[in-house]
């Protein structure tokens, strides 16, 4: 039963699937179960569970997350909405002050992150992989946890990757005493090698294996957070977290090059842009990848999105504090055996800088995500630029895929849809492959490793060109998996230390 570790493997179909994430730890947690029986949906959640642990600095039980979820055997397609909501439900003080940090992206974008108990809405994560796993997992949902519970009690290794994201995120990974006792070592911040133990973690998902979800929501974790974040001048209340719920969603729909995508739904609008995009392309031309009429095509669809309702929609929000969200977040594809698919995306934002004591829970930073003018009301699920998505083939899926990179995120999914559908490429080349980002004031960045001749025509054809030196998380951390022409392969994005994994 050979498995082969690596950014990409391609075997035939007879294989038992193919799992990508953001970290090494995560794909092969999914792929553990898929060895071990399990379905699409069974090692989306171990591997999810994983990531809690081996990416904490983004994703964990205070996250909120979406998965879309494809069955072979009806061909049904559906998302489980699972993102967080805002609190203050039969609450009648407000909110205390958020905090603020900025964070520089090693010569790309300084962002202002807002942070703190007022930043924080209430996370989906726990009850939503649990609701997928109730309605289509295979294997007991106690068995899912242990290499999370394994690896937060012994210790995690940190990559580049993850060293990178702990190094911008410092100031938040480091705010309270709580975090502190986390992600500190010896007074100083943790770096490539070092050892990332989580025990408390290693407890709560202990009890979230044996108790089930619901310890978050109306059981005693649920009862530590509430607590921990009222003192801190949140406003969460106990009718929050019994209200909070799972929504199922039918997926948006697009055709493109022949062959069917399918994403993220209203009230999200990352799916949407993208379901918008692609058929624009097409009709342009996709071009030869890395070319400047390829690029142009791109940069003028991503315009289009930008002036579309849904784009301009997004940007209004931005403005008006609305509630589109998402800047620190991570992405599982899954293909099983049967031609089941999954694809999850989840994230805390960029984190609040508050752990709930004694659990380990980094909390969410949703609603401090831009500055709030106009507050959503109490119980509000805010909408998100994640892009779970899926593109079939005949009926089959060809490729999953998914993103981080906040408002570069749809681009990041996109411009792999057109790598792969449009141009033939290999999942590994079509993420590895140099990005471009389209900005709100009209500026075209384009990531290290394009031509620069090519960045000449762009320029000589009117585009305002950024060009950057390397390539960067900035543009995205991309995991997907394809199967074609019966063969899986599996790629993790190298911007964040990626990973992905063929099981035979």
């Amino acid at each position: 039963m050979p498995r082969t570790e690596g950014p990409v493997r391609v075997y035939p179909l007879r294989m038992r699937g193919a799992v990508a994430g953001g970290h090494a730890l995560t794909a092969q947690a999914g792929a553990q179960v898929l060895e071990a029986g399990g379905n699409a949906v069974d090692a989306a959640v171990a591997a999810a569970l994983v990531s809690w642990v081996a990416e904490s600095p983004l994703t964990g039980p205070g996250a909120g997350g979406f998965m879309l979820v494809h069955r072979a055997r009806d061909k049904s397609t559906r998302v489980f909405d699972f993102f967080v909501a805002v609190p203050g439900l039969g609450d009648e003080t407000h909110a205390g002050q958020m905090e603020h940090v900025d964070v520089d992206f090693s010569g790309g974008s300084t962002q202002r992150f807002h942070i703190g108990a007022a930043s924080c809405a209430i996370p989906g994560a726990p009850l939503g992989l649990e609701t997928a796993h109730k309605a289509f997992g295979r294997l007991p949902w106690r068995d899912l946890f242990g290499p999370a519970i394994e690896l937060a009690r012994n210790g995690v290794a940190l990559n580049d990757g993850q060293a990178y994201l702990h190094r911008i995120l410092d100031l938040i990974l480091r705010h309270t005493p709580e975090a502190r006792a986390v992600y500190e070592q010896d007074g100083k911040a943790l770096g490539v090698g070092d050892m990332l133990r989580q025990h408390d973690l290693a407890d709560t998902l202990e009890l979230l294996a044996a108790k089930g979800a619901q310890e978050l929501y109306t059981g005693e974790l649920g009862a530590q957070i509430l607590e921990h974040m009222r003192a801190g001048g949140g406003c969460f209340t106990q009718r929050d977290l019994n209200e909070y719920r799972v929504i199922r969603r039918r997926p948006v729909r697009a055709r493109f090059c022949g062959e069917e995508f399918y994403s993220n739904p209203p009230p999200s609008r990352g799916g949407v842009l993208i379901a918008y995009g692609l058929p624009l392309l097409e009709e342009l031309g996709v071009g030869k990848p890395g070319t400047a009429e390829a690029i142009d095509a791109l940069a003028r669809v991503m315009r289009e999105q930008l002036q579309a309702p849904a784009g301009r929609g997004l940007l209004r929000a931005l403005e008006l504090g609305g509630a589109v969200v998402t800047r620190g977040t991570t992405h599982i594809s899954v293909i099983d055996a049967r031609g089941d698919a999954v694809a999850l995306t989840a994230s805390t934002g960029a984190g609040s800088g508050i752990v709930i004591p004694g659990t380990g829970i980094h909390m969410n930073n949703m609603i401090g995500e831009f500055d709030i003018a106009r507050q959503p009301r109490p119980g509000q699920r805010l909408s998100s630029g994640m892009s779970p998505s899926l593109v079939l083939r005949g009926g089959a899926p060809h490729l999953v895929v998914g993103s981080a990179g906040s408002l570069r995120l749809r681009g990041a999914v996109l411009q792999i849809v057109v790598n792969v559908v449009g141009h033939g490429l290999t999942v590994e080349d079509a993420i590895h492959r140099p990005r471009v980002h389209l900005d709100e004031q009209d500026v075209l960045h384009c990531e290290g490793g394009h031509d620069p001749a090519e960045l000449d025509t762009l320029e000589e054809m009117g585009w305002n060109v950024a060009r950057w030196r390397n390539r960067n998380l900035f543009f995205g951390g991309a995991a997907a998996v394809t199967l074609d022409d019966g063969e899986l392969a599996a790629a993790g994005d190298p911007r964040r230390g990626g990973a992905g994994v063929v099981v035979g």
